[in-house]
């Protein structure tokens, strides 16, 4: 790819629920209807999924994974969560490049603790070099979010990387890093870019509103990136809907403030000033302490109490 920088690539599973109409799962793999002329079909096994990440060169390769809907019954969920093992087992076996690509297995069993637990202490049982958690962000409640984050940490090795899918809002990764996720992804930033809006530390502005057509500040005076720089939000209001280079503008921003919001997690860290660090942001946000019942809670789990 001529990329000379970090890079992390999925597996595929995430169609499995996304085009679930045009996927049929077995224990081969997951067989999709193609959407092309020809009408045919393209099967993806365990195997296939390694390989295609094993050529592209990535450090971090997610295995293929049995991914369910949060609202399904224990039952099928324990079906799939020890199909996700048995895949990842197929993957290491064929995996060429284990001292230079890492593959990560995903700990899944939706909102079942007990599902949750035996997923881990399997996973944990393989030779790897860092865990993800998949299945959430589907619909569940943030109550119910929250609690299987934090269990799912408290199984994992606190030595090796821990990296939480599809979780991208501001105040999701604050709390998620605060009950000991390390790494994160989502494609929150540059979706809601296409929507016109732009995030800050004190929530999202959303561009398309009138009252941005003379607001002639940066989206952030904090933050350097290029659109900062040098387009201000009554410009960017005027382009929003009319031209595609208004996305491009946003996500850029909104990339660069996700960058930016997770040195300053990493550096209150090694500063040793993280509770401080998650005080102030959480107060930020909600400047009226009309704090959000999930957030007081997880962070209370930790032991973070806010001001």
């Amino acid at each position: 790819m001529n990329w000379n920088r970090n890079l992390l690539t999925d597996s595929g599973g995430f169609q499995m629920v996304s085009l679930l109409e045009l996927a049929e799962i077995t224990e081969e793999g997951v067989k999709f209807q193609s959407l092309n002329k020809t009408k045919g079909e393209v099967m993806l096994t365990p195997e296939h999924s390694i390989e295609i990440q094993n050529a592209i060169g990535a450090d971090i390769i997610m295995q293929l994974d049995d991914v369910v809907q949060t609202t399904f019954s224990s039952v099928v969920c324990t079906n799939m969560h020890c199909r996700t093992t048995r895949w990842l087992d197929r993957a290491l076996k064929v995996h060429k490049n284990p001292n230079t690509q890492n593959i990560f297995p995903i700990v899944q069993g939706t909102l079942h603790e007990d599902l949750r637990r035996i997923s881990a202490k399997d996973l944990t049982q393989r030779v790897v070099n860092g865990y993800a958690i998949g299945g959430l962000s589907g619909g569940e409640s943030k109550d119910e979010f929250w609690k299987i984050v934090h269990l799912c940490t408290d199984l994992l090795p606190k030595d090796k990387p821990r990296y939480l899918m599809g979780v991208g809002f501001a105040i999701d990764l604050v709390v998620c890093s605060a009950l000991g996720v390390d790494m994160f992804d989502c494609v929150f930033p540059t979706r809601t870019a296409r929507f016109g809006c732009a995030l800050t530390m004190t929530g999202q502005l959303n561009l398309r509103k009138a009252r941005f057509a003379k607001d002639f500040q940066p989206i952030d005076e904090d933050c350097t990136c290029n659109t900062c720089k040098r387009y201000t939000r009554a410009f960017l209001h005027g382009i929003v809907t009319e031209l595609p280079v208004a996305c491009h503008l946003l996500t850029e921003h909104n990339l660069a403030f996700q960058l930016r919001l997770m040195k300053s997690i990493r550096d209150s860290v090694c500063e040793q000033q993280f509770p401080a660090f998650v005080q102030k942001f959480v107060f930020d946000l909600y400047p009226d302490k009309n704090y959000p019942s999930w957030v007081k809670d997880a962070l209370t789990a930790v032991n973070i109490k806010l001001l």
